[in-house]
């Protein structure tokens, strides 16, 4: 085998493993998202949409939260603008979610990209840069090669083992909250969404190794305490909206304060 060849089969080598270790290490994260996208299921047909709209809005959208919100606002017969509107400033964290991730993406084309756009999710998120931090602490010590390439280079292979993994059960989930929901109709009222919240405290606490992680989630959750019984959702949104301000300004105001 010679240089070329050799290479070649060692950037594949690298792709294969970033990738299974995305599938391993999202693994345990599914346990909370299938309870949470069979009660989608259930629900979207409660709510009025068709089995087809049903299950393309999962394959389509692929938003958990976005989804259960959509289609509470459908039920209650508001418009598509307000719908999107809601949906758009639910999901504003990815902007800081993007902003931590640019490092990963910012070599790669516009199809990848793209790709990583659409599955950005909170599970692959948190998969991706617990991962990044695990790797970067052994490269801080031990300064090996495998570390950085893997830390840089392949680490959107990662992304994507994790982002699929997800996708595909969430696809499993609405197919089987359609069928559940046909044939258990009380299914909604069996608590398995008390799955989703404790998955994503697990993926939160994790995250909050710096101050402005810390101030964005603690300024998010006096917000949505605060809003809890506002309608549509408000409380969420605006919950959202702060923790997004409040991290970024906080990030913003430490970056002055180095620069002095």
């Amino acid at each position: 085998m010679n240089t070329t060849e050799s290479l070649v089969s060692e950037q594949t080598n690298y792709r294969k493993h970033a990738f299974i270790s995305g599938v391993h290490q999202t693994i345990p994260l599914v346990i909370g998202a299938l309870p949470f996208g069979i009660i989608y299921g259930t629900l979207a047909l409660q709510s009025g949409l068709s089995e087809w709209a049903t299950l393309a809005m999962s394959f389509f959208v692929f938003a958990g939260s976005s989804q259960f919100i959509a289609i509470g606002l459908l039920a209650s017969g508001v418009s598509l603008e307000l719908i999107i509107l809601t949906t758009a400033i639910v999901n504003l964290r990815h902007l800081l979610y993007a902003a931590s991730l640019l490092p990963i993406v910012k070599n790669l084309n516009y199809r990848w990209r793209a790709l990583m756009a659409f599955g950005l999710t909170d599970e692959t998120f948190a998969v991706v840069s617990s991962h990044s931090a695990k790797i970067q602490n052994m490269h801080q010590q031990q300064s090996t090669a495998d570390h950085y390439l893997l830390t840089n280079q392949y680490q959107h292979w990662l992304y994507l083992g994790s982002m699929f993994t997800l996708y595909f059960c969430w696809q499993i989930a609405t197919f089987l909250g359609l069928y559940l929901g046909q044939t258990l109709p009380a299914i909604d009222q069996l608590g398995l969404e008390i799955a989703m919240p404790i998955t994503f405290i697990g993926l939160l606490i994790p995250q909050l190794r710096s101050t402005p992680m810390l101030a964005a989630a603690v300024s998010a959750a006096i917000v949505a305490i605060i809003g809890q019984q506002w309608p549509h959702q408000l409380g969420l949104i605006a919950a959202a909206v702060t923790g997004v301000l409040i991290g970024i300004s906080t990030t913003k105001l430490l970056e002055g304060k180095q620069r002095v």
